[in-house]
């Protein structure tokens, strides 16, 4: 199975399809790009990342690094946050919830962290993703500050 929907590199979806795969979660979506667009001095492009298993998705860099990608599923979206072990470390001693948890589980760890996948079933998810993203930012650094 696919982490996003659309995975046919010769087929880009448009708008359109995007917001009809979102589903009721376009807001949450919507509203997660503001925030990051507001936070962070990103860059971004909508490309396809990975081959199919993980097919297009709307990608967010400061300063050359990965900060995020959405990829839209059926009905929702996922985010993938990539933390190092010490990010990881203060995340699970954190109040998360249930996604959040269920993503560490799944990732598979590595020397340099864990790829988390987070699947967004409400609005709700979107806090704890919103300090993930932070975190990830204050462990690589990412806007230059030590």
């Amino acid at each position: 199975m696919s982490v996003g929907v659309f995975t046919d590199r010769k087929q880009r979806p448009g708008e359109a399809e995007i917001a009809g795969a979102l589903g009721a979660l376009r807001p949450a979506w919507d509203g997660l790009i503001q925030h990051i667009r507001g936070q962070y001095p990103t860059e971004e492009d909508f490309t396809f990342l990975y081959g199919k298993k993980y097919g297009w998705a709307l990608r967010f860099r400061v300063r050359g690094q990965l900060l995020t990608s959405l990829y839209p599923t059926q009905g929702g979206f996922t985010v993938q946050i990539n933390l190092d072990p010490q990010a990881i470390e203060r995340v699970q001693q954190m109040d998360v919830g249930a996604a959040v948890r269920q993503a560490i589980e799944r990732a598979n760890p590595y020397p340099e962290g864990r790829w988390l996948f987070i699947p967004v079933g409400s609005a709700d998810d979107l806090g704890d993703i919103e300090r993930l993203l932070a975190l990830r930012v204050e462990t690589k650094r990412l806007l230059g500050r030590s």
